[in-house]
C-alpha cells in the first residue's frame, strides 16, 4: 500500500479497499447529510456488508482500469476522497470528483489530493481531456475545478434529479496541456 502526502502535517492519500469498510462506514455516516447535499456518493453503504461490497466495486474497477478511487485521510481519520471514472482511453476523456465530510472542509485537501489524481490520469495513463461535473449549487466543488485551472464548458440544464429536485450540471474541463502549464505555474510559485 502507499500513501502521499497532501502537504499538511498528517494528510495524506490512499487507496480505498475493502479491509477500509469500517473505517469508510463511519466516515460515511458522519458526512452523509453534508456528502449526499448534491450527489448520491455512498448511498448504498448503509452496514457494513454493503459497504465492504461497494469498496470491492472500486477495487475491482480500479483493477479493470476503468476508475479509481483514493481516500483522504487526516491525523488517521478518513474525511473525503477523490476519484477518477469513465476512462476511455481510446478517446483520451474521463472525468474526476470528490467528497469530502465537514471535517476535511476548507483546508485544501481536495485541491491537492485532486492534483495527484490528474497528474496520474495525464501523465501514467495517457488522458488528453479531464472532465469536472457539478451541481451548480455545489460551489465547493466548482471552486476546487477554478482552482485547478478547470475552464467551464456550459451547463446541463436540471440534468440530474436527486433528493425530488432537478439539478443543473456544470461541465467543466481541463486539457492536459493547459494542465501541464497550470501545473507548472503551480510549482513555481
Amino acid at each position: 500500500m502507499y500513501a502521499i502526502p497532501l502537504g499538511e502535517a498528517g494528510a495524506e492519500l490512499r487507496p480505498l479497499e475493502p479491509w477500509h469498510a469500517e473505517e469508510f462506514l463511519a466516515h460515511l455516516d458522519r458526512g452523509r447529510e453534508f456528502i449526499g447535499r448534491f450527489i448520491p456518493f455512498g448511498a448504498t453503504a448503509t452496514d457494513l456488508a454493503s459497504t465492504r461490497e461497494l469498496l470491492q466495486q472500486f477495487t475491482d474497477t480500479r483493477a479493470a482500469g476503468t476508475r479509481a478511487y483514493h481516500g483522504i485521510w487526516l491525523d488517521g481519520l478518513l474525511v473525503g476522497g477523490v476519484l477518477a471514472l469513465n476512462f476511455d482511453e481510446e478517446n483520451g476523456n474521463c472525468e474526476v470528483g470528490c467528497w469530502l465530510e465537514p471535517a476535511g472542509a476548507g483546508r485544501g485537501l481536495v485541491t491537492r489530493a485532486m492534483r495527484h489524481l490528474i497528474d496520474w490520469a495525464v501523465e501514467e495513463r495517457g488522458i488528453h481531456r479531464v472532465e469536472w461535473l457539478a451541481a451548480s449549487g455545489n460551489v465547493p466543488s466548482l471552486n476546487v475545478a477554478r482552482r485547478l485551472g478547470f475552464t467551464k464548458e456550459g451547463v446541463l440544464r436540471e440534468s440530474f434529479p436527486w433528493r425530488g429536485e432537478r439539478h443543473d450540471m456544470e461541465v467543466w474541463s481541463v486539457l492536459a496541456p493547459e494542465w501541464r502549464s497550470a501545473r507548472n505555474e503551480h510549482r513555481e510559485r
